[in-house]
C-alpha cells in the first residue's frame, strides 16, 4: 500500500490535524467512545473524522466503525465537509455526511469554534446477522453530541430565555441570570448562532456495503433488489413479494434488473461515438491480458504504437480472448446502426458496453456495480469501486502495480471530472 499513498492513490486530500487545541478535543470524542487519546503530534482526517494514522496506532481499521453498523463521527472543522470519506462498510455513508453538514451548516460552523461535535450514524440494527438485517434499514439519525456540551448548554440557555419572556418576575432571579450569563460565556448570544442542529433525520436508501463480501441493494417502488453472493445469510429467504434476490455471478439477471429498471444506458451511437468509451474497455482488456501473460514485464512507458504491435503479435490470444474482438465488432455495428443489438450479446460481454443512467440517483453506485462485471478496467474501478480496486490489489506483481500506477496518474488522477464526464456522462 506505500506505493499507493506515496501517490495519493489512498488516503489522498486528507485534512491535516496539528493543531493542539485540536488534536485536543478530537482526543475528547476519542475517550468518549471508550478509546485510548492519541498520542500523535499531527494525523489527518477524512470528511466522518477517520484518520489512518490513528487508525494504525490503535491498531484497529474499524474504531470509527465498530461491527461496521452505527458509524461513528468526529467533526472538528467545516472545512470537513469536501474531503473523502476513505473508509466505510457502507457506500452511502459519504452522502448521508455531506448531507448533515449541507442541512446544519449554521450550528457546525457556530459548535466548532469552541467545540467538537461527535456521535454515531444510528439506524435500526446494532449488528449485521443477515440480508434482512441490512434491507430493514430505511433511515438513519445522526446523534450528536459535544465534549464541552455546548449543544446541551445552549438548550438549557433557550429554556431560560423563554422563562425570561414569559415569567414577568424573572428577570427578578438574580440565580437565573446568573446562569443565563455563565452560559452565555460558552453558548454566545444562541439568538445569533444557531448551535442545535436542524437536520438529523435523513433517508437511508441504495447502497453497497462489505458485508456478506460485498451486497448491493436498490430501492424501487414497488421492489427492494439485493444483489450479492448467494452463500450470503438470508439470501432468498425472507418477503419475495418485497424483496427479488440476484446473485452478483448472474450476469444475465443482473443485466435485465439494470436495463428494466431504467438505471443504464443501452449501447448507442449518440454517446459511444463521443465518449471514447469502447476504445477505453478494449484498452484495459489489452493491457489485463499483457498481465496475465507476461506478470513480471517492466510495463514502464509502454505507448499506443507499442500496444497496437503486442495486439498484432498476439492475434491467437485476442481471439481466444474474446473481448477485443467482441468490442471491435461493436464498434463497427453501432457505426452502421447507430446502436448495438444487445439481446445478441453474451451476458459477461454487456456490461463492457453499458454505463450508468447519469440522471438516475443511483448512477454512482449503478457504475460500480458494472465495475464488478469488468474487473479489467482497473480505471474506472478506481473511479467507482476503490474497495473492490484495492482487493485487486493485493493479487498484482509488483511490476502491474507501477504500471497502473503510472496509467491513474496520467489519466484519471490528471482530472478525474473530466474522465467522468467524458466516458460516464457524469457532471460532478
Amino acid at each position: 500500500m506505500d506505493l499507493l499513498r506515496d501517490n495519493e492513490l489512498i488516503y489522498g486530500r486528507l485534512l491535516l490535524i496539528d493543531q493542539p487545541h485540536l488534536i485536543d478535543r478530537y482526543n475528547k470524542a476519542l475517550v468518549s467512545f471508550g478509546l485510548q487519546p492519541t498520542a500523535l503530534k499531527s494525523f489527518e482526517i477524512d470528511r466522518t473524522g477517520f484518520s489512518p494514522q490513528v487508525a494504525d496506532e490503535l491498531g484497529d481499521r474499524l474504531y470509527m466503525d465498530p461491527n461496521e453498523v452505527n458509524r461513528r463521527f468526529i467533526i472538528l472543522t467545516p472545512a470537513q465537509q469536501d474531503l473523502p470519506v476513505v473508509h466505510t462498510a457502507f457506500s452511502n455513508t459519504s452522502q448521508l455526511v455531506y448531507e448533515f453538514f449541507e442541512k446544519n451548516r449554521r450550528a457546525i460552523d457556530a459548535l466548532t469554534i469552541k467545540d467538537v461535535i461527535y456521535g454515531e450514524i444510528e439506524d435500526s440494527v446494532q449488528r449485521v446477522e443477515d440480508i434482512d438485517d441490512l434491507i430493514s434499514i430505511n433511515q438513519v439519525e445522526f446523534r450528536v453530541l459535544s465534549a464541552e456540551d455546548v449543544l446541551g448548554k445552549a438548550a438549557e440557555l433557550g429554556k431560560l430565555v423563554d422563562r425570561l419572556k414569559q415569567e414577568p418576575d424573572a428577570w427578578r432571579d438574580d440565580e437565573l441570570l446568573a446562569r443565563m450569563v455563565e452560559l452565555a460565556k460558552v453558548c454566545g448570544d444562541i439568538r445569533e448562532n444557531a448551535l442545535v442542529p436542524d437536520q438529523v433525520i435523513f433517508r437511508h436508501n441504495a447502497f453497497w456495503t462489505s458485508h456478506f463480501g460485498g451486497l448491493y441493494v436498490f430501492v424501487d417502488a414497488d421492489m427492494t433488489t439485493v444483489v450479492s453472493d448467494p452463500t450470503a445469510p438470508g439470501f432468498r429467504r425472507s418477503r419475495p413479494w418485497q424483496v427479488s434476490y440476484l446473485s452478483i455471478r448472474d450476469a444475465e439477471r443482473v443485466f435485465r434488473f439494470l436495463a428494466r429498471s431504467g438505471r443504464i444506458e443501452l449501447p448507442r451511437a449518440s454517446w459511444i461515438e463521443t465518449s471514447g468509451y469502447l476504445e477505453h474497455r478494449a484498452e484495459m482488456a489489452v493491457r489485463a491480458l499483457i498481465r496475465d501473460t507476461e506478470p513480471n514485464r517492466d510495463l514502464s512507458g509502454i505507448d499506443k504504437p507499442w500496444l497496437q504491435n503486442w495486439i498484432r503479435s498476439h492475434d491467437d490470444l485476442l481471439e481466444r480472448d474474446g473481448t477485443l474482438p467482441f468490442l471491435n465488432a461493436a464498434k463497427r455495428e453501432i457505426a452502421q446502426l447507430g446502436q448495438l443489438r444487445i439481446e445478441e450479446v453474451l451476458p459477461q460481454h454487456r456490461f463492457l458496453v453499458i454505463r450508468a443512467k447519469a440522471e438516475h440517483p443511483d448512477a454512482w453506485l449503478t457504475n460500480r456495480l458494472i465495475s464488478d462485471f469488468v474487473p479489467a478496467d482497473f480505471v474506472s474501478r478506481y473511479a467507482f469501486n476503490k474497495q473492490g480496486f484495492y482487493e485487486d490489489w493485493e493479487g498484482w506483481p509488483e511490476p502491474w502495480r507501477r504500471h497502473v500506477v503510472d496509467i491513474l496518474k496520467t489519466t484519471y488522477l490528471k482530472d478525474g471530472a473530466a474522465f467522468r464526464t467524458r466516458l460516464y456522462g457524469l457532471a460532478d
